[in-house]
């Protein structure tokens, strides 16, 4: 009788049953929460993750002198080529190093955790997202400063970037050498980990879940869709960073378009209401009713949110800016504020505001996710859920290409002069790393790993440890160099040469 009820268990479950273990084991590590610890029960995880976060986008901004605010406008003059001194060393414009990094940041957090956040933290949860946006401003230009300052470029004028470059040499210049190279290569192995799993495999999956939801002719073919996929990938990380940015360069403002007027033609809709949303967005704010964990909760939900969607602080966005065409650390720096700006406070918000709107926020159905966001855009446009299709399937794909050019670099860092030694051939540690990245992209699109998923995740944020612990070791020096700049800009002494 044993035997016949016996099923053998499905790839999926078995890679789910080997990665049980370690999800619960790291999520005990670094999604620890200090005040449970403590005794004190406040119906709401506060992981000490998000903590540290926030403590070091609230640090930064104060220690840079709200830069956020101050170099702001000068920021979009910067992006605009403005102040592009010719010949200035790199391989990609401001603007496109800023399209990559928001290419990887503008993505399903914008769609599905702005739903959930709503859901579980209620509309105050959208204040405290648009203040995570505020301070992770500060630690964008702290990292991507650092990011082309420590940039690493080969003799054919390839960058290399990132937290696991600037950590090593920063701190090693300090004499603190041998703290710099375990916190590069922590950051290191991370990326990489992030990179094949939640900004490659979460990703894919549910780009495939949203078209098999449209198209159910289509829900057998996972893998399908994942070879397709992976194929698209290919044609263009083939063509390294700067394939990359052509890309992304007209995608994200396509999409951002896309998704951002469909937003504000609901809000425009709804004109005559938008003085009692942002009072009821604030009132929840501070005194949200029925939300898990009281005022605590909502802003744990708002944070952790934020945090997940514009990735400031863990040192991912350094990688692509590094890359950037310049003369001055700070210059990319400023421009790379925009990105949580554009991401967080924009493209979150409008999500945000559409889920309000429409009502949506107090729904008693079991709607959640990408669903919420799908179910509140339709009750308006009938239609919008094949765009939302095209939306995901745009968002998900400028995910993926960047954070392959994210790994890459740091899959590069780890093994690049070994691969070199054994074969002999440069460009074999490209193929290794984007072989192992387009082979997870067809897994996750064939599979739904939830604990794969849930590991690559913890990934993403928990390269805020190693990275933000190096930002407050450098914080003089990042201070120097911005106030050195800023000094000159308003003294006139910043060239502008368009």
């Amino acid at each position: 009788m044993f035997l016949t009820n016996f099923q053998p268990l499905t790839i999926s479950e078995r890679i789910n049953n080997a990665f049980e273990p370690v999800v619960n084991f790291l999520e005990n590590v670094f999604f620890w929460d200090p005040v449970k610890a403590l005794g004190i029960d406040i119906e709401a995880q506060v992981p000490i993750v998000v903590l540290w976060l926030l403590f070091g986008g609230v640090f930064f901004t104060f220690r840079m002198k709200f830069i956020n605010l101050r170099a702001f406008k000068h920021a979009f003059a910067l992006i605009r080529g403005k102040y592009d001194k010719p010949g200035a060393t790199g391989e990609v414009s401001h603007f496109q190093a800023l399209a990559t990094a928001l290419s990887a940041t503008v993505g399903l957090g914008n769609i599905t955790g702005v739903a959930i956040a709503i859901t579980v933290g209620g509309p105050g949860a959208t204040f405290w997202m648009i203040l995570a946006g505020f301070f992770g401003m500060s630690l964008k230009f702290t990292e991507c400063t650092l990011g082309i300052k420590y940039r690493y470029i080969d003799e054919n004028g390839k960058v290399s970037g990132g937290p696991m470059y600037y950590l090593n040499t920063a701190l090693r210049n300090m004499k603190l050498g041998a703290l710099g190279k375990i916190l590069a290569l922590f950051s290191a192995v991370m990326m990489v980990l992030a990179s094949f799993g939640g900004s490659n495999m979460l990703q894919s999956n549910q780009s495939f879940v949203q078209f098999a939801t449209i198209f159910p002719a289509m829900e057998s073919h996972g893998f399908w869709f994942g070879v397709l996929l992976s194929i698209l990938i290919g044609m263009v990380v083939i063509g390294g960073i700067r394939g990359i940015a052509r890309v992304t360069s007209k995608l994200v403002p396509f999409m951002s378009i896309l998704y951002i007027g469909s937003a504000l033609v609901i809000i425009f809709m709804n004109f005559g209401k938008i003085d009692d949303v942002f009072l009821l967005i604030v009132k929840s704010a501070f005194n949200p009713v029925a939300v898990k964990g009281g005022i605590i909760g909502v802003i744990i939900t708002g944070f952790r949110r934020g945090a997940f969607s514009n990735e400031a602080g863990v040192g991912s966005a350094a990688v692509a800016h590094a890359a950037a065409k310049t003369d001055e650390p700070v210059k990319e720096g400023i421009v790379a504020m925009l990105e949580p700006f554009i991401d967080t406070i924009l493209i979150c918000t409008m999500t945000s505001l559409v889920i309000i709107f429409t009502g949506f926020h107090e729904s008693t159905s079991t709607l959640e996710g990408t669903e919420l966001t799908s179910a509140a855009f339709a009750s308006v446009f009938p239609w919008f859920p094949y765009l939302l299709v095209l939306a995901i399937l745009c968002f998900a794909f400028s995910t993926m290409i960047s954070w392959s050019y994210y790994g890459l670099n740091g899959f590069k860092f780890l093994f690049e002069k070994y691969i070199y030694r054994i074969t002999g051939m440069k460009n074999m540690t490209a193929y290794i790393y984007y072989s192992i990245f387009l082979f997870f992209t067809i897994v996750g699109a064939s599979s739904t790993l939830d604990n794969v998923i849930a590991f690559s995740d913890m990934m993403v944020l928990t390269l805020a440890f190693p990275n933000i612990t190096g930002l407050l070791i450098l914080a003089p020096e990042i201070s120097a160099d911005m106030k050195d700049y800023m000094k000159r800009f308003k003294a006139g002494l910043i060239t502008r040469f368009k």
